[in-house]
């Protein structure tokens, strides 16, 4: 990363201030807006009108990795976003995010234009490390203890904080060994992802423990099961999840990743005047 920013296929990301990114999944089973993007035509419209309220980058995915989802196979997810891919990248001023942990898409998604990879299996599938090596983009590493079908059968932690922190310095140390320099480094701690609502609200509050590793942090917790699970009405979770966005970015957080941009442009507005009233 340099002073200007992540460079991600020649478009650059300003981590000088908190990015957005929002997501668009071309999926019939994500947990929150499964099916609705599957047409191309209304996966390109809608990450055109995230962008249009905000949103610094767009990540793709194809793949649920929801509680209990079933894996999909690299060419179901290659016919689902590479033409989505291309066009984005090709009209977008913001850079491209794939979703992915499979080197074939990776290795499709980089020819097709994409700016970033961004893995919930943080580079552990056969062939994935060597796919984002030779690709030359930026990687976002998330944690996750097991995997999305088992994830959530009672996770344990000694200690969460302790334990996400020792997993992603052991990926980036596996990463840097590859040939993916530091500065394209990127790490998500994984909420709702092998956690329970403890440990998903123990990371929030820790967050900053991760700063000493000196790598801009992403945080995705948009409409999951934590913002659900301490909400009596669910009908309230956008306006949770804009201010655990918002949170997060007073812990550390570099970029979060949203479902919904607008609402998360105007918490981070709110946060940045507090950090800085003296500029207002």
């Amino acid at each position: 990363m340099s002073e200007q920013g992540l460079n991600c296929g020649g478009k650059v990301l300003d981590l000088s201030r908190p990015c957005i990114m929002g997501i668009v999944n071309v999926t019939p089973d994500s947990f929150s807006d499964g099916g609705r993007f599957l047409d191309p035509d209304a996966a390109i419209a809608q990450a055109k009108r995230l962008v249009a309220e905000g949103a610094d980058i767009v990540d793709i995915g194809g793949e649920s990795t929801r509680p209990g989802a079933s894996p999909v196979d690299a060419e179901t997810e290659i016919r689902r976003i590479i033409p989505i891919v291309e066009c984005l990248a090709a009209e977008l001023s913001v850079p491209v995010s794939v979703d992915t942990g499979k080197p074939e898409v990776m290795r499709a998604a980089k020819d097709a234009g994409a700016g970033l990879i961004n893995d919930v299996f943080a580079l552990r599938a056969p062939g994935a490390l060597a796919a984002a090596a030779e690709s030359g983009l930026p990687v976002c590493l998330m944690h996750m203890q097991g995997e999305p079908r088992t994830m959530q059968r009672n996770p344990h932690y000694d200690d969460v904080i302790a334990e996400v922190i020792a997993f992603l310095e052991d990926r980036t140390a596996a990463c840097i060994a590859a040939g993916i320099v530091r500065e394209r480094i990127v790490i998500d701690p994984g909420f709702g992802f092998g956690k329970t609502l403890s440990h998903n609200y123990q990371l929030l509050a820790g967050l900053s423990a991760f700063a000493p590793l000196g790598l801009p942090v992403l945080v995705g917790v948009s409409r999951k099961s934590m913002i659900r699970g301490i909400l009596a009405d669910n009908e309230k979770r956008l306006v949770a999840s804009a201010t655990a966005a918002a949170l997060a970015v007073e812990r550390g957080a570099s970029i979060v990743r949203v479902h919904d941009v607008a609402e998360t442009v105007a918490a981070l507005a709110v946060a940045k005047a507090v950090r800085a009233p003296d500029k207002l």
